[in-house]
């Protein structure tokens, strides 16, 4: 494998040194030896992908370069339209012959990277639409983690953050809707960033529910992130290429974060971690502080609420359970059903308390200009211990999201970034958040992180061996 990031790569592209074909080739051959360890695509599109890397090789040697991501593969979630490919979501009820999603458009966020340049390998697995932390319920089966096979890989955009981790495209886009994209990059040691609600169109996205999705990237380091986030974010044109730009996000990385105030969320976060986390996490916020950050702890209401969730969620998929409600997985169906008698009147009281949180969660940043968290306070469980015990998996999956969901009510960017590893040799993650519409001081942040620690450099063995 090519060990370069996308940042490296693109300049190795643009002077020549490489070819997108040859990248491209380079991923489908290492999906071919490890997804079936991983199970991490669903569908790989390698004609189109091929095409488009043949396409995009003489583009830049015409001298027409749209940018860092032209000629980079990446992969995308399986919920995600591409025209012409079908969206299964991992449930048969997207994936039967009767019942087959080929859309006709592509997704807002597809059409953004292919005014970009990207070449995209294809759509991966996840959890059943999206509505787990697992990756452990899907029509096509479970995903597992590129650091111990054995192990989840965290959900919902578990295929899309085991690719990564073992160079099964160099980047991917997920959704996020309680911690979809920073929980499973946690659990497979790379950067996972939702950004602001509304940052970044769901159009052309299968909804799980629509006031709390964020579609967002997947990377082995915050400056891909970056890069990503650039190519992803506009306000919905009808033109992706020509909407109006965003603000420079990769140049903020040219001069580090200055006076940086980090507002520790010790109450409701630190809540019975697993003590090699807690460790990780302490010795985190010391590097902060070594990087003259002012560490102050400070607390914040969480609401645990899902009532506006779960009534969006059945929203969506009431015409499918009425119609065929036997094409669900069992868990996913009796999730969805959760929300069937949740009336109006109280969804519209949580939509209304929903907004007035996101308005108050701004104060807090007249204090502080980035919150710390764990990722995930526990390492990612057997998963013959699930399938052995399915009653105890939505359990688990709720302690897996506890940290990460707050940051969705909000509304707020937030990153998770390799921090260390147990004495199993799994990943750990640290969570950062930052105020509404301001990611680059919260990507400054996590970027000074990651260049004093190197974590993110580590890759599984899996990846190593092929």
């Amino acid at each position: 494998m090519l060990p370069f990031t996308i940042r490296e790569l693109s300049q190795k592209l643009f002077d020549r040194s490489i070819s997108p074909v040859e990248l491209t080739h380079d991923c489908l051959d290492r999906i071919d030896k490890l997804n079936p360890a991983l199970n991490a695509f669903i569908t790989v599109t390698a004609e189109s992908a091929l095409e488009r890397a043949r396409l995009a090789e003489r583009e830049i040697f015409r001298g027409h370069y749209l940018g860092p991501l032209h000629g980079i593969p990446i992969g995308l979630k399986d919920i995600i339209d591409v025209a012409g490919v079908r969206t299964t979501a991992a449930s048969a009820q997207l994936s039967t012959p009767s019942n087959d999603r080929v859309p006709t458009e592509d997704a807002q966020v597809v059409r953004r990277l292919r005014c970009g340049g990207a070449i995209i390998l294809g759509k991966q697995n996840l959890h059943e639409f999206a509505y787990g932390g697992s990756s452990m319920i899907s029509s096509f089966g479970e995903v597992h983690n590129p650091w111990d096979v054995a192990r989840v890989a965290g959900g919902s955009s578990g295929g899309s953050a085991a690719s990564v981790a073992v160079g099964l495209g160099f980047a991917a886009v997920g959704t996020d809707t309680a911690g979809s994209i920073r929980l499973p990059a946690a659990y497979c040691g790379i950067v996972g960033l939702k950004p602001t609600y509304g940052r970044v169109s769901t159009r052309g996205v299968v909804p799980l529910s629509s006031s709390y999705d964020h579609v967002g990237s997947l990377t082995t380091c915050v400056y891909d992130a970056a890069l990503m986030l650039q190519v992803l974010s506009d306000y919905d044109s009808p033109n992706p290429c020509a909407s109006k730009p965003v603000p420079s996000l990769v140049s903020a990385f040219d001069a580090l974060p200055t006076n940086l105030r980090i507002g520790v969320l010790r109450s409701f976060f630190f809540d019975d971690l697993h003590p090699e986390i807690a460790d990780a996490i302490e010795k985190a916020i010391q590097v902060l502080a070594g990087l003259q950050a002012e560490i102050r702890d400070i607390k914040l209401e969480v609401s645990t609420d899902r009532t506006l969730a779960s009534a969006e969620a059945y929203a969506y998929h009431k015409a499918f359970v009425e119609r065929s409600p036997e094409l669900y997985q069992p868990a996913t169906l009796a999730r969805i059903q959760s929300g069937a008698n949740i009336s109006a009147h109280d969804a519209l009281r949580a939509s209304r308390e929903l907004q007035a949180s996101r308005h108050d969660i701004q104060e807090i940043f007249d204090e502080v200009d980035v919150l710390l968290t764990p990722t995930v306070p526990i390492p990612p469980p057997l998963i013959a211990d699930l399938r052995e015990h399915p009653d105890q998996l939505r359990a688990q999956e709720l302690i897996m999201l506890r940290n990460t969901r707050p940051f969705n009510v909000w509304g707020i960017p937030t990153i998770s970034v390799p921090c260390g590893f147990t004495k199993d040799g799994l990943p750990i993650g640290l969570q950062l958040a930052g105020a509404p519409w301001r990611g680059i001081v919260l990507l400054q942040a996590a970027h000074a992180y990651e260049q004093e620690t190197g974590w993110h450099k580590r890759r599984p063995e899996l990846a190593r061996n092929t």
